[in-house]
């Protein structure tokens, strides 16, 4: 990824959080980024102004992913931003990162919480990446966002855990299907991150913070930059090769 050669990444949920550093670390590597934002407009302008300041191009489109009915408008807002701001008809990567936590114990979790997860984390990267296909390069790539909670346990993540062990299938099943067009999808795994992700309980509460990074092998809790760093390195030309597979960036949490 070099300035010379410009690239274009649909990001979903970078207005904050992961999405948004990851966002950012992809526009110092010169790649123009389409944030998008359930309901706070303000931020994802901010995250713009950002990126531009960067030396990339960035627009800001709305985007409920728990919402299919929504997606046909918002594959039509994406074909026509990529015409006016790029004059491009397709873009070259798509980072499935929109989400958010549930803490509920098992016995304890609603099924309205249990639809929420899954329509935002599993049904809505379904159907999204489903419609998003035509408008994304052959040889582009895909990253989906898992999380670590799929390889270890804590109680109270049961339905989360879950939706995300779904989505590590169906990268595996993206990669072999979408290999006839040369595109390749992985998943990135996190750790705990310091994020405002669960209402910022791993960042804001000392004694967890501090049992956490004694349960990783680094020593301490991941950061955003250690995420949106793995996912530029992923998408780098010289990873070109790592397909259908599961990247747990968590710095040796729970081995």
């Amino acid at each position: 990824m070099t300035k010379d050669k410009a690239k274009i990444a649909l990001i979903t949920g970078s207005s904050r959080g992961l999405g948004k550093n990851t966002a950012l670390a992809l526009a110092k590597k010169g790649v123009s980024v389409i944030v998008t934002y359930r309901s706070n407009e303000a931020e994802a302008k901010t995250v713009v102004s950002a990126i531009e300041e960067l030396g990339s191009k960035a627009i800001a489109l709305q985007l409920d992913t728990a919402n299919t009915k929504t997606f046909d408008e918002f594959v039509t807002n994406v074909k026509q931003s990529l015409q006016d701001t790029w004059q491009a008809e397709q873009f070259d990567f798509l980072v499935n990162n929109a989400g958010m936590g549930v803490y509920a114990p098992f016995a304890e979790t609603t099924e309205d919480e249990f639809d929420h997860l899954f329509n935002t984390h599993v049904k809505g990267v379904f159907f999204l990446t489903q419609k998003l296909l035509p408008l994304l390069k052959d040889g582009g790539r895909i990253v989906n966002l898992s999380t670590g909670l799929a390889r270890f346990t804590s109680p109270g993540y049961a339905a989360y855990a879950s939706a995300k062990g779904a989505i590590e299938v169906l990268t595996r099943y993206l990669a072999k299907e979408l290999g006839q067009r040369q595109i390749a999808v992985n998943a990135i795994a996190p750790g705990a991150i310091e994020t405002d992700f669960g209402g910022g309980v791993v960042r804001d509460k000392p004694e967890i913070n501090s049992f956490i990074a004694s349960q990783t092998a680094l020593g301490r809790v991941g950061v955003p930059d250690d995420i949106g760093g793995a996912i530029v390195a992923l998408l780098s030309e010289e990873n070109r090769w790592v397909n259908g597979q599961r990247i747990e960036v968590s710095g040796g949490q729970s081995l």
